[in-house]
């Protein structure tokens, strides 16, 4: 099996979405000190990245999701594993996540989150991927929206391998012929 990455968004272009981002989330929450929560693995480079740029107070945790598990399809299945120990009851949330795929991952966190009583919950992911989407999500701040292509780099993986690239690109896989 061979696996080609092609570039799709350059690091440049990444940071310049995160410093917009940034400064769009640093407006809206100027009088609050949200709870950032990032679903891991794939959001945690764009997270801290964000988190540098903003300039307003925040808190910051993580919860665990998937649904991917090692294929390049989702299962269906969306498994929620919360780590946080900080309070959301009151909260303003906001959620950083690296791609919106079916929207079911989402939807599941947000239904899991609401039932501790956050005060607000918005949704920041750096992709988005339309064509496949399930469910309707509200994506309130935004980076780009990606063609439905198994997307890689920039803290996204296909089977833990390719986090470490600094841009966003996709894969393509060919079986290798038998010579």
């Amino acid at each position: 099996m061979e696996i080609k990455v092609f570039p799709l968004i350059s690091e440049e272009e990444i940071q310049n979405k995160v410093k917009e981002l940034a400064e769009r989330i640093s407006k809206d929450y100027a009088k609050s000190k949200p709870l950032m929560i990032g679903i891991l693995k794939g959001a945690w480079v764009f997270m801290a990245d964000l988190v540098r740029k903003l300039t307003i107070p925040v808190e910051c945790d993580f919860l665990r999701a998937s649904s991917y598990g090692s294929s390049d399809e989702t299962s269906g299945t969306v498994k929620v594993m919360l780590s946080s120990s900080t309070t959301i009851e009151g909260r303003d949330i906001l959620l950083v996540e690296d791609i919106v795929d079916t929207g079911l991952t989402l939807s599941k966190i947000v239904k899991t989150l609401a039932h501790y009583n956050p005060k607000t919950i918005k949704i920041c992911s750096l992709l988005d991927k339309p064509a496949r989407h399930q469910t309707n999500i509200n994506i309130d701040y935004l980076g780009f929206t990606v063609p439905n292509k198994f997307i890689v780099g920039y803290g996204l993986d296909y089977d833990e391998k390719f986090r470490y690239l600094p841009y966003v690109g996709y894969i393509e896989i060919a079986e290798k012929s038998k010579k």
